[in-house]
């Protein structure tokens, strides 16, 4: 089964472009060249990952993303921005609001393909279902195969990356996992991300926690551990 790519981006050259490799990997491509129609087709066809110009006619690419990640039908679809600004605050701000990753334009469409693929993976990923699938501490529970957070009985509406940070946290649970280590096991070994980027996932993270977010404690200068407290916080 083809995975589905929407692409939202005003630049008919880039649309093009990124649509000849995707076409190229297999992958059933869908096109919007401005915020609407994007929304539109993303809240219909509920593609399987979405890549996203940051700046778009109509509604701009945050409103967009911000609005994608308060949608129950839409807020679990994986979203790569594309920005043609090098100013790190353009990344953080998609981040916040729920971006899995980011590439700045002019970008290598093959890199474009790399983050495409890895991203795929670790949403869609099919294992079979087992006992260790599910890891419980205290009220909080993630489900691997059913890629599910659960506190108290309330499933979290947890993005791909948020779900990956949780379900490493709390395997290490008791362990201080320094950022360096984070980003390798949640982003992978050759991404290029900063301690910036497993900030703005904590604090995202923590925030959908609710009561339960000081769970996940910082330990000062050097990263964050999962309280293996049961009943609360070490």
């Amino acid at each position: 089964m083809s995975r589905r790519i929407l692409l939202i981006e005003d630049e008919a050259d880039i649309r093009t472009l990124a649509r000849h490799y995707l076409v190229q990997e297999h992958y059933e491509v869908l096109e919007a060249s401005n915020g609407t129609d994007g929304l539109a087709l993303a809240k219909s066809q509920l593609p399987d990952l979405i890549v996203l110009d940051l700046m778009l006619p109509g509604i701009d690419g945050l409103s967009l993303n911000r609005m994608l990640k308060k949608d129950t039908k839409t807020n679990q679809i994986p979203v790569i921005i594309l920005t043609a600004k090098s100013d790190e605050t353009d990344r953080i701000i998609g981040l916040e609001l729920g971006a899995d990753d980011y590439l700045v334009k002019p970008f290598n469409p093959k890199e474009l393909l790399a983050r495409i693929r890895a991203i795929l993976r670790r949403v869609h990923l099919e294992p079979q279902v087992k006992a260790d699938d599910i890891i419980r501490i205290g009220s909080i529970s993630v489900n691997e195969s059913r890629h599910e957070a659960i506190a108290q009985g309330v499933t979290m509406p947890l993005t791909a990356k948020e779900f990956s940070l949780l379900q490493t946290l709390m395997k290490n649970a008791g362990r201080v996992l320094d950022r360096a280590t984070l980003l390798d096991l949640v982003w992978g070994d050759d991404y290029e991300g900063t301690d910036r980027t497993v900030d703005v996932h904590i604090r995202r993270l923590r925030k959908k926690m609710g009561p339960f977010q000081d769970k996940i404690q910082t330990v000062k200068q050097i990263g964050y551990k999962f309280s293996d407290d049961p009943d609360g916080s070490d």
